[in-house]
């Protein structure tokens, strides 16, 4: 019953957003008409009506794309960017449908600049319900109450999931061989299955099916392989198929001209970016501008990759990898801002027009990371079935200390599941995370010492390869 309340809760909330979105549309429509003496170009009852119900159904469909009503679910900074892009989206795209309605064209910088006008204000007015809802929910709502059950090879997952107190706390944790372990689930929300052997698992998870109880568990490489699977109706029994052959031709050349038009169109916007990010960091050291680094893109081929020097010059003397940590000392003054706002990844468009790199893929990562994630978890080859990326599932949805194979399974998800408008949300999900300091999060001092250290071994290791 819980549970129920607060998806009536969120689609209340979802109802009260969308009426006041598309009232100050309609508002500012209106205004607009009878300001313009139009009647009837504009403000015929088809027309009003049509406009009226195209920007309420886009709102719908594209907040829900974005997860803009998820209230409670995602943090506050993102639900708050959800709506931002939603409102930007659908203020920009009906410009172009009030136009087309009316076919008058010539209003195109009288709308433009009211749209401007109106998405500002929705934005603030909208941004600011939007977190008096999420309060209010954490206010009724309290945090589901979860039982952990764990396996033999014990992680953080339970860690990670408790830090979202505001909706999860774990109350007991317990060994998946533990007598009566059943009548312990009984009592809790939800059950967190922690790295449990294959067999338990299924058969704790048809036990919390018949209990109704909702069940959270990481994915192994396998359930990700098996979930990007096609239903075929041609027995008289289920049948999966899992193609497992990446991109075909023509989305790999789709996506291609894609990653052409959008680089360029991009360059040309964001030049005055890259002239203030090079006199900036000139004058901050008189160090050179760039930043150049072999990574590997698909089928594991080289290249030098791209980017805005963010930390001092000889940041890595010895040739070898020292990622980047917490309130790191090699850091420039102008390295923090620049990275901090993405802006360091922006010479990577010119690879992206090379050919070494997409839009959206998996990161590419150094040689020898590569070789040393490939030794210790074989599957980890699998990312290099497609272009490395400027940005990512594993960039959206991870941070950048993500471990290596919670990337490699968030970046199976992307290969698994391609399509052009997966690219397209994870585009748009990308300006979402701008919002978000820790998907910046650097490596802590031990998680840098053990990659530095495992640079070392890779290294060796390719020389005595080569």
């Amino acid at each position: 019953m819980k549970t129920e309340a607060r998806y009536y809760y969120r689609f209340l909330c979802s109802i009260v957003l969308t009426a006041l979105a598309t009232a100050m549309f309609f508002f500012v429509w209106v205004r607009f008409v009878r300001v313009n003496n139009q009647t009837n170009a504009l403000m015929g009852y088809g027309n009003l009506g049509m406009a009226f119900g195209i920007y309420l159904l886009l709102y719908v469909f594209i907040g829900y794309k974005l997860k803009a009503f998820k209230i409670g679910v995602e943090r506050k900074t993102r639900s708050i960017a959800s709506q931002a892009l939603t409102l930007l989206i659908v203020d920009a795209s009906e410009i172009l449908v009030s136009m087309a309605i009316t076919g008058q064209f010539r209003f195109f910088g009288a709308f433009l600049w009211r749209y401007a006008v109106l998405c500002l204000a929705q934005v603030l007015l909208i941004g600011l319900i939007t977190i008096l809802m999420i309060d209010l929910y954490r206010k009724i709502f309290p945090p589901l109450k979860v039982i952990e059950v764990y396996g033999d090879h014990d992680n953080d997952v339970g860690e990670k999931l408790n830090s979202i107190h505001y909706k999860y706390q774990i109350v007991e944790r317990a060994y998946f061989k533990t007598e009566h372990l059943k009548d312990m689930i009984c009592p809790y929300d939800a059950v967190l299955f922690n790295n449990l052997p294959i067999v338990e698992r299924d058969a704790l998870l048809s036990y919390c099916f018949d209990k109704n109880k909702r069940v959270y568990f990481v994915p192994t490489i396998e359930d990700i392989i098996v979930k990007s699977s096609d239903e075929l109706n041609i027995l008289d029994t289920p049948l999966y198929l899992c193609r497992n052959a990446g991109m075909t031709k023509s989305e790999a050349f789709i996506k291609r001209m894609s990653d052409i038009i959008l680089s360029s169109f991009a360059l040309i916007v964001l030049s005055p970016v890259f002239l203030i990010t090079a006199i900036a960091i000139k004058l901050d050291d008189g160090g050179p501008v760039f930043f150049r680094q072999e990574r590997c893109t698909i089928n594991n081929r080289k290249f030098m990759i791209l980017k805005f020097r963010s930390m001092i010059v000889d940041s890595e003397k010895d040739g070898k990898s020292h990622p980047a940590g917490k309130d790191d000392e090699r850091i420039t003054k102008v390295g923090r801002i620049i990275r901090r706002t993405r802006i360091d990844e922006l010479p990577q468009l010119l690879n992206i027009i090379k050919g070494d790199m997409s839009i959206v893929g998996p990161r590419p990562e150094r040689v020898e990371h590569v070789l040393k994630y490939t030794s210790d978890i074989p599957e980890f080859s699998f990312r290099s079935k497609v272009k490395g990326g400027l940005t990512g599932y594993a960039q959206v949805y991870g941070k950048y200390n993500t471990s290596a194979i919670d990337k490699l399974k968030l970046d199976l998800a992307y290969i698994l599941n391609y399509s052009l408008l997966l690219d397209i949300q994870i585009m748009i999900e990308t300006l979402k995370i701008l919002f978000q300091k820790e998907s910046t999060e650097g490596f802590t001092e031990e998680q840098a010492n053990e990659i530095h250290d495992a640079g070392i071994e890779s290294s060796c290791a390719e020389k005595k390869y080569n």
